[in-house]
């Protein structure tokens, strides 16, 4: 039940990131529970575990961190 609430979790930190960014609309269901997985771990690198905290994630430093993910990839991305 673990896995599959962390996958819950970071797919919708990697919704709200989408959201936020405005790239939302163009990342599928998949790529935004990776981004919201790997945003967590990168925002938790870089901000620490500060804040209220679900399925291991502090939601405040994983969306964060999932933000900057999501506006990096599509900067790269973006340029093709």
């Amino acid at each position: 039940m673990g896995l599959i609430w962390s996958l819950i979790v970071g797919g919708v930190i990697g919704a709200i990131a989408g959201a936020i960014t405005k790239k939302g609309s163009s990342m599928g269901i998949i790529a935004n529970i990776i981004a919201g997985l790997v945003g967590s771990a990168l925002g938790q690198a870089i901000l620490g575990s500060w804040g209220p905290s679900l399925a291991g994630m502090a939601i405040v430093p994983s969306i964060i961190g999932a933000i900057i993910l999501v506006a990096v990839v599509s900067f790269f991305l973006g340029k093709r």
